[in-house]
């Protein structure tokens, strides 16, 4: 198959089209990323000179360029992941949210639709269904209750997907994830964050208490699951993939203080955030029992292998914190478009 894969660059996008060129060697892998700053073409550097990698820099908003592409590389599928993703830069910032999580969505639905592509896989968040109490787990058929400008983006994108499906018979399947984490996460996230600021001494800033609850899941483990959800999903569904790996922010921050051998005296305790969704945590039944995923990492397993690639890694989130990664689209491609 061609298939377009959308944010390609990002955290989960990087790892999905290294790992698709894995499983899946015989396919095409078109990757569309505008390479904001969460984009960096730097960590699929190994890819250099692959013919079946084929590196584009452009928005999903533009429907001109999506059309050229679908046509150009006779697009099957769409695997679309590109999106603005952080919460705190939503609640600082909503407009960007809407243009890419919406209407870059919209634009890239209709251009699916006309080319009739055989698959469109939306992979969306765990966000969607809001907060939960002490008890329970989201399910497919969970509410739909977005709490802040990013999950509310994210949960139009959804339903215009689901809407592309039942109106114009377009193929689509959603998932919604859990909180992912492993190498080349961009530090603004909570683990990477930690770790990094560990490894300086620097505070570690916990919002509130530290008691809000996330379900974690291995980057590795989620690219398994939206390959197999583009390959075996039902048309129209929806598919939650989670790690069943619930754990407290202060309880992430304490065991990657001990794994890296630095005192919690380093912790700070700083304001909640506005809208702060106190727990998530994922069913995944459907997924496991219809397409037989399941998660190879346990959480243990999968944090430890992570804070070991940070620390055996340095230069490359160095690089990004100072922002030189962003050298590394001009160096390798613009001097050769320009020539």
């Amino acid at each position: 198959m061609n298939v377009l894969v959308t944010g390609g660059c990002g955290f989960i996008g990087s790892n999905l089209v290294k790992y698709l060129r894995r499983a899946r060697p015989e396919w095409t892998i078109v990757n569309l990323d505008k390479l904001t700053y969460a984009g960096n073409l730097e960590t699929l550097k190994e890819l250099e000179g692959d013919p079946q990698h084929i590196f584009v820099r452009g928005d999903v908003a533009n429907r001109e360029l999506v059309d050229h592409l679908m046509a150009l590389h006779g697009i099957d599928a769409v695997m679309h992941l590109a999106a603005e993703s952080h919460v705190d830069r939503s609640i600082l910032g909503p407009d960007a949210f809407v243009k890419t999580n919406v209407l870059g969505t919209q634009h890239l639905l209709e251009a699916s639709r006309e080319r009739g592509i055989k698959r469109f896989l939306m992979v969306s968040t765990d966000e969607v269904y809001g907060s939960l109490g002490p008890t329970g787990a989201f399910t497919e058929h969970s509410p739909l209750q977005p709490s802040s400008p990013y999950s509310a983006s994210k949960t139009s994108s959804d339903l215009l997907a689901l809407a592309w499906h039942h109106t114009y018979g377009l193929d689509v399947v959603v998932t919604r994830c859990s909180n992912n984490y492993g190498r080349y996460q961009f530090p603004e996230k909570l683990i990477p964050l930690m770790v990094v600021n560990a490894l300086h001494d620097k505070p570690l800033p916990v919002y509130g208490d530290g008691a809000n609850v996330r379900d974690w899941l291995h980057v590795d483990d989620h690219c398994s699951a939206l390959l197999v959800a583009l390959e075996k999903g039902r048309a129209g569904q929806v598919y939650n993939i989670g790690g069943n790996s619930e754990r407290r922010n202060i309880d992430i921050v304490k065991a990657i203080l001990g794994l890296l051998g630095k005192p919690e005296s380093l912790i700070k305790f700083v304001k909640d955030r506005p809208g702060h969704d106190k727990r998530y945590a994922i069913d995944p039944t459907k997924i496991r029992t219809e397409l037989g995923w399941t998660p190879a990492h346990t959480f243990e397993q999968g944090i430890q292998a992570t804070v070991r690639w940070y620390v055996d890694n340095a230069a490359w989130w160095e690089r990004v914190m100072s922002g030189a990664y962003r050298q590394y689209f001009d160096t390798q491609y613009k001097t050769r478009l320009n020539g």
